[in-house]
């Protein structure tokens, strides 16, 4: 499964292209599904431009996204610093009357228990994040989590080879829980594509897209979120050994 992350915390500044209303996060949608991306994950925005978990806002994107690709599993970030922040979150959460399929919930949160308890309770889905080692095993002791839909191994280190020793940690302890639950494993700036040919290479899930990075392999800039998926597709197709600037250029 390949999940298109559209926006994140980024902004214009980041990327021209990055969508924040809900009528360019539609679009996007459709160009992403239609460039191959099987879920979707996104941050609702408010009219300045700011991450918020307020139910008008939420139900205006999740409808709005909906109506262009109806099916696509689409799945909503419930990080602390979005607005109205912090234990708010969860009231704002209570009051959500469009629902996603999912949400992401970082286990290094403290409310993290609560909150993967309140989506639960609410019929939605939810992706654990893990970030680290003490992330994991936090996870592992909650009575949720063999009913979480995804773990999300999240790798925020910058140096490509410590990400990847974090991720095979994480990996390590999952395997000797015996969840059965699935995984999907992604990187952010440097770390996206190597963290991306590692999933691949071990059968995880994958995430692409402007929250973790806005370049392609060959370290050039993408036009938008489709490319990166179709960026994606053809690395898939290559074997994982062999470094970026191996991958055949873009058709298309």
């Amino acid at each position: 499964m390949l999940q298109a992350c559209l926006n994140g915390s980024r902004d214009s500044a980041f990327h021209a292209y990055t969508p924040l209303t809900p009528a360019r996060l539609a679009a996007d949608a459709a160009a992403v599904v239609a460039a191959g991306a099987n879920e979707l994950h996104l941050h609702p925005r408010d009219p300045s431009g700011a991450e918020t978990l307020d139910p008008a806002h939420v139900a205006a994107a999740l409808d709005a996204i909906r109506a262009r690709v109806p099916g696509v599993p689409i799945g909503l970030s419930t990080h602390a610093g979005i607005a109205p922040g912090g234990a708010a979150r969860l009231k704002a959460v209570k009051g959500w009357t469009v629902l996603p399929d999912y949400v992401s919930v970082n286990l290094i949160e403290d409310d993290a228990p609560e909150m993967i308890a309140l989506a639960l309770s609410r019929g939605i889905g939810v992706e654990a994040g893990l970030w680290s080692v003490g992330d994991t095993e936090r996870y592992i002791a909650l009575p949720e989590a063999k009913k979480c839909l995804r773990i999300l191994i999240e790798i925020n280190e910058q140096d490509i080879e410590q990400g990847l020793t974090v991720a095979a940690a994480i990996r390590k302890l999952l395997a000797r829980a015996s969840l059965d639950v699935p995984v999907l494993q992604h990187g952010y700036d440097a770390t996206v594509w190597p963290l991306y040919q590692d999933a691949l290479m071990r059968g995880l899930d994958g995430r692409i897209g402007l929250e973790d990075g806005k370049h392609l392999p060959d370290g050039s800039e993408a036009p938008d979120n489709a490319a990166l998926i179709k960026a994606a597709f053809r690395l898939a197709r290559v074997p994982p050994n062999l470094p970026p600037e191996a991958v055949p250029p873009l058709a298309g």
